[in-house]
């Protein structure tokens, strides 16, 4: 039981938020190539696998983090008893679970065509590379939304077997929504990365977050727009927009407190909302 709980703790598997983010854009890209006149079965048994997926990949992910970042963890006071930094469990038996992890996550990816596996092979250097990302540049979190954000993609590829414009747009606003909320999770550690050394977005726009929070935020709620007209969405999907800025401008901006820990990631875990209000307006969208 001790060996679950570390497990557990180690891939974070308590805290949903992390796998949730990594699934809704699978769920949004799925969702716009979908003809609902049809089936639906297909539709919640992909939408099932891309969650078993995001689960998985997440929980690797965490891990493979944990490893490379295992001397910084030990020196940030919110990371410094995570399993691997305080020793409980080895790098060697961390690596062993993140293979594991990572062939179950292969079982669920080959219930997809031949394009969609290839594409998902071909993200893997991003998703492992991104903890390194803080070491080298200021901008960690825009690698993090180009992983993170990938699933777009997959969620388009597992119906249309090709990429247009439309979920390339999606999928560059999507980065922009990261980039976003990432920042201001990245202010919970802000003292301890400037003591560390460590880069973030969070420390290079410091001093005029919400600026900057703003710019990326609306260039998302844009692309929304924009994509809603190329899909030729009914009028339906524009009255509901309001609901997302809403949920963007007047909760999570206006209420942002960049000093307060507690504030960051309460703001930063709303997105998990965000993220299923962007799903029923897509779903509003399609079958209205």
């Amino acid at each position: 039981m001790n060996q679950l709980n570390l497990f557990v703790e180690l891939t974070r598997l308590k805290k949903p938020i992390g796998f949730m983010l990594l699934f809704w854009p699978c769920s949004w890209g799925l969702t716009m190539a979908y003809d609902f006149s049809s089936n639906l079965n297909i539709y919640f048994f992909y939408l099932l696998l891309f969650f078993l997926g995001s689960v998985l990949m997440r929980s690797a992910g965490c891990i493979v983090n944990d490893i490379l970042d295992r001397e910084i963890d030990k020196k940030v006071s919110r990371t410094k008893d995570r399993p691997i930094a305080s020793g409980k469990i080895s790098v060697k038996l961390a690596l062993i679970y993140s293979g594991v992890l990572c062939l179950i996550a292969f079982a669920v990816l080959i219930n997809f065509n031949f394009f969609t596996i290839v594409i998902a092979l071909a993200s893997m250097p991003l998703a492992f590379s991104y903890p390194l990302m803080k070491r080298l540049t200021y901008w960690p979190q825009l690698f993090l939304g180009i992983t993170f954000n990938y699933g777009l993609l997959l969620g388009w590829t597992s119906i249309n077997e090709e990429i247009s414009l439309i979920p390339m747009l999606f999928y560059l606003g999507a980065i922009f929504w990261t980039l976003g909320y990432d920042t201001m999770y990245g202010f919970q550690d802000i003292e301890d990365d400037e003591i560390i050394g460590v880069k973030s977005t969070s420390i290079k726009f410091k001093k005029n977050p919400i600026i900057f929070l703003s710019l990326c935020y609306s260039i998302f709620l844009l692309i929304l727009i924009l994509i809603g007209y190329l899909a030729e969405f009914k009028y339906l999907y524009f009255m509901c927009f309001g609901l997302i800025v809403l949920q963007m401008y007047f909760f999570q901006l206006k209420e942002f407190n960049l000093k307060d820990p507690s504030n960051c990631l309460k703001i930063f875990k709303s997105n998990n909302f965000l993220g299923a209000l962007v799903l029923i307006l897509i779903l509003i969208g399609k079958i209205n």
